[in-house]
């Protein structure tokens, strides 16, 4: 199965690095956001109770988690069109491993959020973001960008398997973006939200890999916090990927 991944893995890569202007795409629409809403909320800062010392630094994690989710939900699209075009069919009658098939796609998606994450962080620090540039610390930052970026890519495989079309997808897959950023601390502090959106944020995976960058990258570092949204985003990633895998399974044999 590892060796199948890496060789599927491959592939794919290959085919994104001759087409560098497709994944640059993806970054538009977050730096759009950085920029608009970085000019829009900065006075927040000047709130009492806020939790950085300007909107930018606050916003910067939130946008690299939009990053991932714009990178990764849509990750399934392309499984469709390889199952519609055949290319899936001829991979099953040979002796590559099923759970490879989906694992490799995955992967290949949770690597390709992760780079445009860190090019998201270079601009933002090119724009006045004053964030930790320790090693260490962007590194665990990318670990969660990695493990998230997992989690959905594999609902996106897993449910373009089970949907077998691509306009239900992409419904599913603005579902699984901006609700899910606006029930988190992405944009606005705990303090500052309703009560029944915090509620919701409680319970969003979103809000712990966004508290966990933020703890990271932004101020003093706080590793019990980062920790937690580090447990919650393995779980979730090991969980959805073995549900794509199991799906993928199901409906082939």
């Amino acid at each position: 199965m590892l060796s199948d991944t890496w060789y599927l893995f491959h592939k794919y890569l290959i085919i994104s690095l001759r087409m560098p202007l497709w994944s640059l795409f993806a970054l538009i629409q977050p730096l759009i956001w950085l920029f608009i809403f970085g000019a829009l909320f900065k006075n927040f800062a000047q709130l009492p109770g806020f939790p950085a010392a300007s909107y930018i630094d606050y916003f910067l994690p939130g946008v690299l988690i939009m990053t991932v989710l714009f990178g990764s939900s849509w990750a399934g699209v392309s499984l469709l069109r390889e199952i519609s075009a055949g290319t899936v069919d001829k991979m099953l009658v040979s002796p590559a491993s099923r759970a490879a098939i989906v694992l490799s796609r995955v992967l290949h998606a949770a690597v390709q959020v992760v780079v445009q994450s860190f090019i998201v962080l270079v601009a933002a620090w090119l724009m006045g973001a004053n964030t930790s540039w320790n090693p260490l610390h962007i590194a665990l930052a990318m670990s969660i960008i990695l493990l998230l970026g997992i989690a959905f890519a594999s609902l996106s495989n897993g449910l373009a398997i089970m949907l077998q079309r691509e306009e239900p997808l992409v419904v599913m897959g603005n579902i699984m973006t901006l609700p899910l950023m606006f029930f988190s601390t992405a944009m606005v502090p705990a303090q500052f939200m309703p009560g029944w959106i915090h509620s919701i944020a409680v319970v969003n995976p979103i809000e712990y890999a966004v508290s966990a960058v933020r703890a990271i990258l932004i101020g003093e570092t706080d590793m019990a916090t980062f920790g937690l949204g580090f447990g919650i985003m393995l779980a979730f990633a090991i969980a959805t990927l073995a549900w794509a895998i199991s799906a993928f399974k199901a409906l082939r044999d």
